[in-house]
């Protein structure tokens, strides 16, 4: 099972958000997910809690928001293919996943590597015509190929996330 935690803004976009805090129960920990707009289009941020890994989801309309677990999970394997993990680690990874569920418990160091993330995502998009021509695996390539602070530690986001899969 993956636990989301959601933003208050994203929590209203979501049906089925617990405000009791649900307890971490998959091997991979559970991801921080907000929503951010650029060029007026919906976008998601995830961020995994304990890695820091960064997944951008650009442009979801309402629709979309009833399978984010599903545009997580897809969008998640996706750059661990991109980050060059063998298929045999990629398929456990997408196993342990599980079904998505959700709750608006959010962790305050986890929301400013988010803050951080998200400023240099804008940075990044400035640079692009429009949101539209962002590749969303780029971005997120991007963004775990830098270091970030975690519990007071430097720590490479790409780096801990290829340790953690390798290891289910």
């Amino acid at each position: 099972m993956s636990v989301l935690h959601c933003t208050r803004k994203l929590a209203q976009k979501l049906d089925g958000v617990s405000a009791a805090p649900i307890e971490e129960a998959g091997a991979l920990g559970g991801w921080h997910a907000t929503l951010a707009r650029f060029d007026r289009l919906q976008c998601v941020l995830f961020c995994h809690d304990d890695t820091r890994y960064c997944l951008f989801l650009p442009r979801l309309r309402a629709p979309q928001f009833a399978e984010l677990g599903r545009w997580h999970r897809d969008l998640f394997l996706a750059s661990l293919a991109m980050e060059g993990i063998a298929d045999p680690a990629i398929a456990r990874a997408g196993l342990v996943l599980g079904p998505p569920r959700y709750d608006s418990k959010t962790d305050r160091s986890v929301l400013g590597t988010m803050n951080i993330a998200l400023a240099d995502l804008q940075a990044y998009v400035e640079d692009a015509a429009h949101i539209l021509a962002v590749d969303p695996l780029l971005v997120s390539r991007r963004l775990n190929n830098r270091p970030v602070m975690a519990n007071g530690k430097p720590l490479w986001p790409g780096k801990a996330m290829r340790g953690r899969v390798t290891r289910l």
